[in-house]
């Protein structure tokens, strides 16, 4: 009897510190797991923090000698222009972070300002591939197109944000093989068959897109402290009293969430259009002199500079127009706003005989 009493209390203290043995496992795998997602988020948020910083400038002279030297080349003309819109493209893929706009797990999945910045660049990319080749690299209305810009300008305006099957960077980086393509062609006398007309009709076209896309970013820009609208109803009001109050119009403002996206969008925009700038001043050098229109491509240059200057604080601040707080909205604005204006000047340059 003694020895069942014995038997039966020996048992129960082994179950209960098998109990409390699996409870202590438990607890210390619960806390490796924890200390495992606090380190992962401490990661995203830092890589995060690294792939928000803007790619730097480039100088479009010293990449296109240096591309030239590299392939055995001549840089003829086109070559800049060519060479800068490949480097543009290969920069938004391949900055540190990579493409983002498309990333479905953290950092990139909760960043949304380098995605901004990356449309931005990209919506001008989609652009001039597009003048590329409907006009620049053609002679005349009934010239064909060119085979390889005929892959590269669909291949930019493929889905910015699928993920795969297939997936945006490699589709872009076709357009970018086709591209490359296209200046091997242009800059070989041996295969004469690609073109690049640097006349005066060509950029002027491609100007009166660009000109449509900077005045409405700056005017979305400038509505970030809400701005009165005149729309087409009110402005066709024929009031028969010419004493009565004029309508004031609705008030548009950007919500409060987006006035970042728009901020780097433009910071996009005017990066990838400051190198293509810097590539027409050297592949129209002899239409902008002919047109007296060197200026005003320096002038654009120099608004677009500015507005890649250092960005010191950590959140886009929008004060209201005269107040206490910056507006880095109304600033990018400006700038935008001051290189459209040269932008309608340039034009009229070289709509002149």
């Amino acid at each position: 009897m003694l020895n069942r009493f014995k038997t039966l209390f020996s048992g129960s203290g082994s179950g209960s510190q098998s109990s409390s043995s699996a409870s202590g496992n438990r607890r210390s795998i619960g806390k490796i797991i924890a200390v495992i997602v606090l380190i992962y988020l401490l990661v995203t948020v830092i890589l995060g923090m690294i792939w928000s910083n803007e790619p730097d400038t480039f100088s479009v002279r010293e990449h296109t000698r240096t591309l030239a030297t590299e392939m055995g080349r001549e840089p003829v003309t086109g070559f800049a222009t060519t060479a800068a819109m490949i480097r543009v493209a290969e920069t938004l893929l391949d900055k540190p972070g990579g493409y983002v706009s498309n990333d479905i797990f953290p950092p990139g999945l909760w960043m949304d300002n380098m995605p901004a910045w990356e449309y931005g660049v990209l919506v001008q990319l989609r652009d001039l591939s597009r003048a590329m080749r409907q006009t620049i690299s053609r002679s005349q209305s009934q010239s064909s197109e060119d085979p390889d810009l005929t892959v590269a300008e669909p291949q930019f305006h493929f889905d910015s944000e699928s993920w795969a099957l297939p997936s945006t960077e490699g589709e872009y980086r076709r357009g970018i093989r086709a591209l490359e393509s296209y200046l091997d062609r242009l800059s070989d006398p041996e295969r004469p068959q690609a073109q690049f007309y640097a006349r005066a009709d060509n950029l002027n076209s491609w100007l009166a897109d660009l000109e449509t896309r900077l005045g409405s970013l700056s005017r979305t820009l400038s509505e970030s402290v809400g701005k009165p609208e005149v729309t087409e109803a009110l402005a066709g009001i024929q009031d028969l009293d010419p004493l009565a109050e004029e309508e004031s119009g609705i008030d548009v403002k950007t919500p409060w969430m987006q006035i970042d996206d728009v901020f780097y969008e433009a910071r996009g925009t005017s990066w990838a259009l400051l190198h293509i700038f810097r590539a027409i001043e050297v592949d129209f050098r002899k239409v902008l002199a002919d047109k007296n229109a060197q200026a005003s491509v320096r002038q654009i240059i120099i608004e677009l500079e500015e507005s890649q200057a250092q960005m010191w604080s950590p959140v886009i601040l929008n004060g209201s127009g005269f107040g206490l707080l910056a507006n880095h909205s109304l600033t990018m604005a400006a700038y935008l706003a001051r290189a459209n204006s040269a932008i309608t000047d340039l034009r009229e340059l070289l709509s002149q005989g």
